[in-house]
């Protein structure tokens, strides 16, 4: 540790705590504190995200011992998801805690460095105290950043930021939030660089191909050289990692449609599995689903060991779900993508992911769940659920074992996007056309924009549209001889009202009576084909609807009767062409050794490691 030039506080605590450094910490602790641009690309549970964090925590306590710390935001660690940043808020106290404590010990003294979370489910006036008094470091979404650098509070916080650092970057370089989060990242660098200087940036991913490509997202359009180089230290550790994996199916032979009977038969699987484990993750697809399990599983081995955990769930019960977990008071907890990156959840011994995950990528970071420790040996048991989803998830099991993984394909010339972020910029500062034009080139998914498509958003922005009653909705003005863009009024609420990527449903709340306790949200159609006097579950939970109006589903405790199942419309995932490809060379070659008289059947369990029954059905 002393190598690395940590506070004397820092290199103790993590000596006593972890022993040696990993990998991904040798090689990114000298490239983070040489001041440069840094992606570390390792395998879930390598100690990457401590990679960042422990070199970051090193230049607050070195500006501690050396006088009063400011209270300034000085690193943004922006995650994709929610609970993500919940919980590396909860793992920062740790570390903190730790050398604080040691530091009073050997030197009697006490330096506070803060850390805080800024994300949709942050209450009023938790933003508020974050206002007045900003933490060190503040962990957020890319959502809450864009809200942040469109609000005056937000952007005097941060204002001194110097290191930024995006985790799990995979997960949306390659969509349309990439891009929204691109364009936000050279905000900040912009809204830094007369105060602090260039903005350092650390990307962190377990899973992303090219690697290149995503270190040209990392650093932006300017930092890349005429031959494509990013001028970025890329620590690739890769993403292969030792893991139990194989798959499961029931005794009774897979269909085109599962039936109860042969559904009966995965849920009793399923309980033996979770029985046999400390703790378990069970990973499904879409939200009906994960409620459904959870309600099977709960008839299986009792409604306190087993509860769910998705998106439509309000934070308070997402964050009990996590919380009971971790403290083994569960012993299943089954999950949609809200918990499949990189989220501590304690010890999870066991993931169980019931149909194809569609995606390469996305299988290893589930399975990466357990044992999500250093040295620890993930275990993951596979449950196709037809006989299309056993080639599929063949193909996939191969796919992994032969270190394959899916292409990224990060979108471009995102207008949409754009137009958000012109909105969002102008309603804050004016800024000059040109200026902005370069800011938003210098944005890797934007670095091909042509001035005349800008042109026309900002046109666009500062005319509206054309209605019977005249033009309407202009948002920005436009001065066309001096190139200036300003806000209209009411453009920052528009900006801060209507950002984002993420699509919008119609969503009604549902809201437990009398105490006015938000349970979570229910799909638009499904509350409205429901009636007084239906029971649904949500959260592992019956409740009774008591009337339906204005968005609100107003419900109270059923008490445990019998529920039916919520449904959500469109949110099952699509298949990577990777996938695709593998599944079909799987099918041309057992169709190739089929038309040969070859025992396919063998070479099944031989080579692609299948189980006998599975390959018999295959």
């Amino acid at each position: 540790m002393q190598s690395f030039r940590f506070h004397p506080a820092i290199a103790r605590w993590f000596e006593r705590t972890f022993g040696s450094p990993t990998e991904p910490q040798v090689r990114g602790w000298p490239a983070i504190q040489s001041g440069r641009h840094v992606l570390i690309s390792a395998p879930t549970g390598s100690g990457k995200t401590l990679a960042a964090f422990l070199a970051s925590l090193d230049v607050l306590f070195r500006e501690g011992a050396q006088g009063d710390l400011p209270d300034e935001t000085h690193v943004v660690y922006v995650s994709p998801l929610k609970a993500l940043s919940n919980d590396i808020r909860k793992n920062l106290q740790e570390p903190l805690a730790g050398i604080r404590a040691l530091l009073r010990e050997t030197e009697r003294r006490e330096i506070e460095v803060r850390a805080e979370v800024r994300t949709g489910d942050t209450s009023a006036a938790q933003r508020q105290a974050l206002v007045k008094k900003p933490p060190h470091i503040l962990v957020t979404t890319p959502e809450s950043l864009y809200l942040l650098l469109t609000s005056e509070s937000g952007r005097r916080m941060l204002r001194t930021v110097r290191t930024l650092i995006l985790d799990e970057i995979h997960a949306v370089v390659d969509d349309r939030r990439g891009a929204h989060l691109a364009l936000s990242v050279e905000r900040l660098a912009a809204l830094t660089k007369s105060a602090s200087g260039e903005l350092q940036r650390i990307g962190l991913s377990a899973t992303q191909r090219p690697i290149e490509e995503v270190a040209r997202f990392l650093v932006g359009a300017c930092a890349v050289d005429n031959t494509g180089n990013p001028d970025c230290v890329i620590i690739d550790i890769g993403h292969r990692r030792e893991m139990d994996l194989t798959i499961e199916i029931p005794k009774s032979p897979l269909e085109a449609v599962m039936s109860n009977e042969v559904w009966e038969e995965i849920y009793h699987r399923l309980a033996e599995l979770i029985q046999a484990h400390r703790t378990t993750l069970v990973f499904v697809n879409t939200r009906r689903m994960a409620e459904r399990v959870t309600h099977h599983l709960s008839e299986l081995l009792g409604a306190d060991a087993v509860t769910s955990h998705h998106g439509s769930l309000s934070a308070k019960l997402r964050l009990d779900a996590e919380d009971r977990l971790k403290r083994g008071e569960l012993k299943a907890l089954v999950a949609t993508a809200s918990l499949e990156l990189g989220i501590d959840i304690g010890s999870v011994e066991l993931v169980c992911q019931l149909g194809s995950t569609r995606s390469i990528a996305t299988l290893l970071q589930r399975v990466g769940r357990a044992e999500h420790k250093r040295g620890g040996l993930p275990k993951g048991r596979i449950f196709p659920l037809s006989r299309d989803e056993l080639v599929e998830c063949a193909a996939l099991l191969h796919c992994v074992r032969r270190g394959e993984l899916d292409r990224l394909i990060i979108p471009e010339n995102a207008l949409d996007v754009l137009a958000q972020q012109i909105v969002a910029a102008a309603s804050t500062e004016d800024w000059d056309e040109n200026e902005f034009f370069e800011l938003v080139r210098s944005t890797w998914p934007y670095r091909n924009l042509a001035r005349e498509d800008y042109d026309a958003v900002v046109k666009m922005l500062a005319e509206g549209f054309s209605t019977k009653r005249g033009r309407r909705a202009a948002l920005i003005h436009h001065d066309a001889v001096n190139h200036r863009l300003r806000g209209r009024r009411g453009a920052r609420l528009v900006a801060l009202t209507s950002g984002g990527a993420i699509p919008d449903n119609a969503d009604y709340r549902v809201v437990l009576e009398p105490s006015e306790t938000f349970v979570g949200t229910v799909n638009e159609d499904f509350a409205v084909e429901s009636l007084a006097g239906d029971i649904f579950q949500l959260g592992n939970a019956s409740w009774r609807i008591l009337r339906i109006n204005s968005g609100v589903v107003r419900v109270e405790d059923a008490k445990g009767q019998p529920p039916g199942i919520p449904f959500w419309l469109g949110e099952a995932p699509a298949r990577t062409a990777e996938l695709s490809q593998a599944v079909s060379d799987l099918r041309m070659e057992m169709e190739k050794r089929l038309a040969g008289g070859q025992n396919t059947t063998q070479w099944l369990a031989q080579e692609m490691q299948l189980p006998a029954h599975a390959a018999q059905q295959l």
